[in-house]
């Protein structure tokens, strides 16, 4: 079967999980299976969970993993609430790769791309909450949050005056268009960081991912290794401050002059210092994979 996807940082995250040898390795984001497919290959002796909340992904990695569905569960469903469904099982190793798939920004009728036809961006279809609700039904007001918390983008309230003034958009091609004619040109293209933000708003990333790794602190697994790449600094700083939350010894308030904890709280250890990115290479043979980030935690 044709493979329509790279996996950023493949080897690299494939590397933290090689001693695992019994047990489950949960992956959040099956999407195209590309790492699923080299964790199976890769631990003969573990089986994994994949999950995803997109029947098409679900559908074309049943189809890819065939040769492996004696050591594969699939679940469908948002990768906030898959461990809770699992949470009896041996877990030895947890992977989420956050952000959008190929899958989706391929296609033309998900609306994620600048030329696509529909204005949608909704990652789970069965949601209401779409973009074109976003764009052509939220006050200036919540428009301005979006863009500025979420797009992180500088002209947030020039922006938003202009959607509020010009809407109705019915498409992503039409929102792109009138974003590139309408504000500063730099290095990304116009529309870049305002469709972020309507994106992550439309799916509650953030939230999604912060409820994901407050599940995993409750699951306390034994010898469990986290692995989760990111795409963009608001999902790299949930992702750190976790880590280091979890691995402090010291949990007294900051203002108290002698530790009283017992100061032996670490859940267990950051083996990423510093965050992983791909290489030159990478990037050349795989341009998405550029801002990428993988970090990666060891429970005790």
């Amino acid at each position: 079967m044709k493979i329509p996807h790279i996996p950023v940082l493949y080897k690299e995250t494939l590397k933290p999980f090689e001693n695992i040898d019994n047990g489950y390795i949960i992956d959040c984001t099956l999407g195209y299976a590309g790492h699923s497919e080299g964790l199976l290959k890769q631990n003969s002796s573990v089986k994994l969970i994949c999950n995803d909340q997109d029947s098409e992904a679900l559908a074309f990695s049943k189809k890819r993993l065939e040769p492996f569905l004696d050591r594969v569960t699939f679940n469908k469903g948002n990768f906030e609430t898959v461990l809770n469904s699992f949470k009896d099982y041996p877990i030895k190793g947890i992977l989420a790769d956050i952000g959008v798939s190929s899958l989706q920004l391929d296609k033309e009728d998900r609306g994620f791309g600048f030329e696509s036809d529909s204005l949608d961006m909704r990652m789970n279809q069965e949601q209401t909450l779409d973009a074109s609700v976003v764009v052509n039904n939220y006050s200036q007001g919540e428009l301005e949050r979006v863009f500025k918390e979420l797009g992180e983008v500088k002209e947030y309230k020039k922006l938003a005056s202009l959607i509020v003034n010009n809407r109705p958009f019915l498409s992503a091609k039409e929102l792109s268009t009138f974003i590139a004619k309408n504000m500063h040109k730099g290095k990304l293209h116009p529309a870049t960081l305002p469709f972020q933000g309507i994106r992550i708003e439309v799916n509650d990333e953030l939230g999604v991912l912060e409820r994901l790794f407050d599940s995993i602190e409750q699951m306390k697994a034994k010898d469990c290794v986290v692995a989760i790449i990111s795409f963009h600094s608001l999902e790299d700083r949930i992702v750190k401050n976790y880590f280091k939350k979890w691995s402090k010894n010291c949990i007294c308030p900051s203002d108290v002059m002698r530790c009283t904890c017992g100061n032996d709280n670490a859940l267990g250890k950051i083996v990423t210092r510093k965050p992983i990115i791909p290489t030159n290479e990478e990037i050349k043979v795989n341009p998405r994979s550029r801002s990428s980030k993988l970090r990666i935690f060891k429970f005790d």
